[in-house]
């Protein structure tokens, strides 16, 4: 029996999905929360905030393109179609899951839940609000935060703030790189690529990190997702498989 035979991408997969979602569980269970840790303002943040904008729009549709391009280079030709169809049904499932679950579950975010207990923002008038007078809100709010406490933001950290003022549950960047990690990773470890497919999963964990450290979800949101991106990619795996199955039949 060859290396080759031996290799089950699957078995490999649930491996790095139980990694990836360890920590969050322990962060959850041990009932801590990582915001906040840092000071916003810091290079430590800045560079948080950059990781972060890998998954946000537009720039994770660039994040796909750019991996999908290193597949490319990396996978054999063979496999960049199937990469192709399972990429793009595990991330249309999950901008369709992440739409509907957010609004269902009405968590509230780290941050808003700080301006409620410092400056007694009310959470149901806040998310009752529409999006805009929400954003509104957030900068008015943001404002009396750093004239009355210690804490500061950095200008980009204050936007993103003001930007993303929906509900908290599941983590949507989590989701998009757990989803998109593990799918590609079916296909880098099937080549034996071995080290580009550790990266991809540290990059998909340190990205809950950013999430959380930035005051944009609880780690119950990051364990969420991390366990539901898992599900999505391998039934986008397991659904296109058995698609290219029975076209083959």
């Amino acid at each position: 029996m060859t290396r080759n035979d031996r290799l089950n991408p699957y078995a490999y997969l649930l491996l790095l999905w139980g990694g990836l979602a360890l920590i969050p569980a322990a962060l959850y269970l041990g009932g801590l929360s990582l915001f906040p840790w840092i000071e916003l303002d810091s290079i430590k943040a800045q560079l948080l905030y950059g990781l972060t904008s890998l998954g946000t729009a537009p720039y994770g549709i660039l994040t796909v393109l750019a991996l999908l391009l290193i597949c490319y280079l990396l996978l054999p030709r063979k496999q960049l179609v199937p990469l192709l169809l399972s990429v793009s049904l595990a991330m249309g499932i999950g901008l369709v899951l992440n739409h509907f679950l957010k609004p269902y579950f009405g968590h509230p975010r780290p941050n808003v839940q700080l301006l409620a207990d410092t400056q007694g923002l009310s959470l149901s008038d806040f998310y009752q609000a529409s999006a805009s007078a929400r954003r509104t809100l957030m900068a008015q709010e943001m404002t009396k935060l750093t004239e009355q406490t210690e804490l500061s933001l950095s200008p980009q950290i204050a936007q993103h703030w003001q930007h993303e003022v929906g509900f908290s549950f599941p983590s949507g960047h989590t989701l998009f790189a757990v989803t998109l990690a593990l799918v590609v990773s079916y296909f880098l470890l099937s080549a034996q690529q071995f080290l580009f497919t550790s990266l991809l999963c540290l990059w998909a964990l340190a990205m809950g990190f950013s999430r959380m450290l930035l005051g944009m979800h609880w780690p119950q949101d990051v364990l969420a997702a991390t366990l539901l991106g898992g599900a999505i990619a391998l039934f986008s795996l397991l659904s296109i498989e058995r698609w290219r199955a029975i076209r083959q039949d």
